[in-house]
């Protein structure tokens, strides 16, 4: 578990996701992770799965920056979060394989409400989600566009942050 939480952190400083290890009193969504002015906190005696923390980091690194650095303790509901939600799995997923991680160590049993196998098998039957959304916002490309693009598709990143508003 050590492991893979300093290379997890290690990652996160190096694309620019700031975090704080620190203790956290009070309830979270997740434990030993909650969101404080797009600061991801860590709480390492009360986090159970270090890929948490990169399911928490996509939710920041899929936002625009203007959006990012105001996020907060539980996202509020909506299509900009719902979305996020959606975005932040397939960032997870792609941060698992270019930091060589077993998806596992984020699509954990006791997560994603008991589908983290499906959401496996899916990615490993090359059935993304929220790739077109990755695009939209240019830190990644579906198979066309990267062929058109010379590049290489999703999930490689283009970007590992949100640098621009939608549209």
């Amino acid at each position: 578990m050590e492991h893979n939480t300093n290379l997890i952190l290690s990652f996160l400083a190096d694309i620019g996701i700031n975090y704080n290890l620190e203790p956290i009193t009070g309830e979270t969504f997740l434990p030993g992770l909650k969101l404080r002015k797009g600061v991801l906190i860590v709480d390492i005696e009360k986090l159970l799965y270090p890929g948490d923390i990169l399911h928490e980091a996509g939710h920041l690194a899929c936002m625009p920056p203007n959006i990012r650095s105001e996020m907060s303790d539980n996202l509020p509901s909506g299509d900009l979060h719902n979305g996020g939600e959606l975005m932040a799995i397939a960032w997870s997923y792609a941060a698992c394989i270019y930091l060589g991680i077993d998806a596992r160590v984020v699509f954990h049993e006791d997560g994603y409400k008991d589908a983290s196998e499906s959401i496996i098998e899916n990615f490993k039957e090359s059935r993304f989600i929220a790739v077109p959304l990755l695009q939209w916002l240019g830190m990644s490309y579906d198979e066309k566009q990267a062929k058109i693009l010379h590049q290489e598709p999703y999930p490689v990143m283009q970007k590992w942050l949100c640098t621009q508003r939608p549209g």
